[in-house]
């Protein structure tokens, strides 16, 4: 693969041209990361509505009927139900982990083995979260360690 960047000031605004014999995963993975770059999200926090950058995401979870988004600093609120965000979040850089749990694989710091094929993901914010047997696989495919 080859890079090209063009910088100068006779460039109106700037834009991306991907240019391939064929449309591979690493390209669409490539798209996607893109896409999600600029994505807002509708979040609130006590009666308060917040745009939240898509990318500051770690992980969204579901308790109780409630879908909480969780950041290195805040956890908000989403109107939208786990599977709503997953058809948003995940054709780019996040994954679901669990019945109720959906990660940013870019906020994963580190992983191990747990019990019975679970895999124990350890986030940049220190958290610790589990990912079920249903998934292991998959998460281990997707980070390249399989």
């Amino acid at each position: 693969m080859k890079i090209i960047i063009n910088i100068g000031e006779n460039v109106p605004e700037t834009e991306i041209t991907i240019s391939c014999r064929q449309l591979t995963d690493e390209i669409e993975n490539i798209m996607a990361t893109l896409r999600i770059m600029n994505q807002q999200m509708l979040v609130y926090k006590a009666d308060e509505n917040h745009l939240l950058d898509v990318e500051k995401i770690i992980y969204v979870e579901t308790v109780e009927r409630k879908t909480f988004v969780y950041t290195a600093q805040e956890i908000y609120e989403s109107k939208l139900c786990l599977y709503e965000m997953e058809e948003r979040l995940c054709a780019g850089s996040f994954m679901r982990i669990s019945k109720s749990c959906l990660v940013n694989l870019r906020q994963i710091k580190s992983l191990r083995k747990d019990v019975e094929r679970k895999i124990r993901l350890t986030l940049k914010n220190d958290e610790q979260i589990v990912v079920s047997r249903q998934y292991a696989d998959e998460m281990k495919k997707r980070l390249g360690v399989m």
